[in-house]
């Protein structure tokens, strides 16, 4: 699902949450976290009880070195969500369960350099050209966290979430942009160094989440 979709989609949610009566104890607001920046409807239908759905999006740019090779990353935040929260009577604790709709990338370009050094052989930059590496997850990711709502005045609202996603184990892919791309020889020593790559990015299967936020009763 691509971002126009992903927000779109978001927008019709939101603007539907909008148009509901002030009776259904609707609660709209923005977030920052882990996820990036984000707006968020909330639905009360009891004061133990509410549905939540937003909108997440953030690109965050890094660069550093794996399986020895340096790169420029970037990691590109999008998701959409869907909770349900419960929560013991007369306390701001809240237990949270919901799908999200993950359109998280972590993409990589490797930096200039003279040579590389891939798999067990040094090629060079005019060999190679430019490694490219991406990162992918499931498309669908179920999530589970604690939080926290404090309310003033019943119109105002501060929240705290921590949780985890489960998006999966990444899939990676590499290419190289040089001549040499397609020669079988550069290609073995490309698949070590892609099953060095996945090795190191594996640890994103688990995503934490911890964002901040801040309501008004609508």
């Amino acid at each position: 699902m691509n971002t126009m979709i992903r927000l779109g989609l978001a927008a019709l949610i939101l603007g539907s949450a909008a148009q509901a009566s002030a009776d259904d104890n609707i609660w709209l607001g923005v977030k920052a976290g882990t996820l990036g920046l984000g707006v968020e409807a909330t639905w009360r239908p009891s004061s133990y009880l509410d549905f939540r759905v937003g909108a997440n999006k953030f690109s965050y740019d890094d660069n550093g070195s794996e399986a020895g090779i340096d790169y420029d990353t970037e990691l590109d935040l999008q998701s959409i969500y869907a909770t349900a929260n419960l929560r013991p009577p007369l306390s701001p604790f809240r237990f949270t369960a919901g799908v999200v709709s993950n359109g998280n990338e972590l993409n990589l370009r490797s930096r200039d350099s003279s040579t590389f050094l891939i798999g067990g052989t040094t090629f060079t930059s005019a060999q190679v050209g430019q490694l490219q590496a991406k990162a992918d997850f499931d498309s669908l990711a179920p999530y589970a966290g604690i939080g926290f709502d404090f309310r003033l005045f019943d119109t105002l609202g501060l929240n705290f979430d921590l949780g985890v996603l489960w998006q999966g184990a990444p899939r990676v892919a590499l290419a190289a942009t040089g001549p040499i791309a397609s020669d079988p020889a550069f290609q073995s020593e490309l698949a070590v160094e892609l099953a060095e790559l996945q090795n190191a990015v594996d640890d994103y299967d688990l995503y934490p989440v911890a964002s901040l936020g801040f309501s008004f009763n609508f």
